[in-house]
């Protein structure tokens, strides 16, 4: 018995990479899959019909049921028929998973119009495409999952603005769906992935790698922690019943790690019983949010942060597996619910700042607001 038996899935640029993987892993635990892939050049250029047809049939020769999509997911009547093809070929349809992807790198002063408008019909208006469509029939049948690809390009990356802003977009849309789908039992989740595939192979530091070893990093990825198909044992769990449970939440597969990143929060906070001033906030921000200034993420790769966990603090939860987990000290977050964010009250009091009855919201020994660059919450 597989985790996904009975169950039909639709995944998205699932004919090389981390896709493959994924539409791999799901046929294997039982899912009959709708494999899409338009075949295009990593720039999103081109047509290659049989890309798709190449891992349906690797999963039908496994003993799995699948059929092909050769459509873009950029194309909003494209991703409707998507949809149906699922239902008439199968009965039904359970999971979307969104993991199209193209790449148009640019530094922001030399991106065009086209460069940026291009990845984000891919990403950004793919995945809304592929939601809103699932979501009509999700919504009729009272069940469902949708699981989004997002990157940790999304955090900042410099030379990526088109790709992080569609990443970042990417998140809020998944939250969105989680708490408007909520009451139709249906999930949504996000998962920074990781991986050596064609788009770490056009890096700059893939060529590096090709003047040392003659290969590029994804024909070395195979059978380690770089390898694409390490994501597909978590997609596929959020995909199943197991983990009806969870939902508008951000993942991260990280080689053989995976980690939860923390909801956006309110950690800091100035106060004032009156319209602030230009120069008292001049005066008081930088004594109550300084310290926090420094945590401004330069380096968008948040595996370093999981590499960088002291061996010590590691706790053993069976045979091979570790867990590694962070205190949440009090402070107001946002709480997701069905029904929308809503406030959970500051534990710590009020204390008495300087100047005209201004007050600060204390966390250690600074004060103040601050809107977070997400971070990881767990790694395990």
């Amino acid at each position: 018995m597989g985790m996904l038996d009975g169950k039909v899935a639709i995944v998205t640029g699932a004919g090389r990479g981390i896709g493959r993987g994924i539409a791999r892993q799901m046929a294997a635990e039982g899912a009959a899959v709708v494999v899409n892939d338009l075949g295009t050049a990593l720039s999103g250029e081109g047509v290659d019909v049989s890309v798709a047809q190449q891992v349906v049939d690797e999963i039908r020769a496994e003993g799995g049921s699948a059929v092909a999509n050769t459509d873009s997911v950029a194309d909003y009547r494209a991703a409707e028929a998507m949809v149906q093809q699922a239902i008439d070929a199968f009965g039904r349809l359970d999971i979307v998973v969104n993991c199209a992807g193209i790449l148009r790198d640019r530094m922001i002063f030399n991106m065009t119009p086209e460069e940026w408008q291009a990845v984000l019909d891919v990403h950004l208006k793919g995945t809304f495409n592929l939601c809103k469509w699932a979501s009509v029939r999700f919504r009729e049948q009272k069940s469902g999952r949708l699981i989004n690809m997002t990157s940790n390009s999304a955090f900042g990356a410099p030379g990526q603005p088109n790709y992080a802003a569609a990443k970042a977009g990417i998140i809020g849309l998944t939250l969105s769906c989680a708490n408007g789908l909520a009451r139709y039992n249906v999930t949504a989740n996000a998962v920074v992935p990781s991986g050596a595939t064609r788009m770490i192979d056009s890096i700059p530091s893939a060529r590096e790698a090709v003047a040392h070893t003659g290969k590029l990093p994804s024909e070395l990825a195979a059978g380690t922690e770089k390898d694409p198909d390490n994501v597909a044992p978590l997609v596929t769990y959020l995909a199943s019943d197991a983990a009806q449970h969870i939902s508008g939440h951000l993942f991260g597969s990280f080689g053989y790690n995976v980690v939860l990143f923390s909801q956006p929060k309110i950690i800091k906070t100035l106060r004032a019983d009156h319209r602030w001033t230009v120069e008292e906030l001049a005066q008081h921000i930088p004594q109550a949010f300084g310290s926090d200034f420094q945590e401004v993420v330069n380096d968008p790769r948040v595996s370093a942060a999981i590499e960088a966990i002291p061996e010590g603090k590691w706790v053993e939860i069976g045979p091979g597996l570790r867990f590694f987990g962070t205190k949440i000290e009090p402070h107001m977050e946002f709480v997701w619910s069905g029904v929308g964010p809503h406030p959970r009250p500051l534990s710590q009091p009020w204390e008495r700042g300087g100047g005209r009855s201004t007050k600060h919201a204390v966390r250690g020994s600074g004060t103040a607001l601050r809107s977070p660059s997400p971070r990881v919450g767990r790694g395990g």
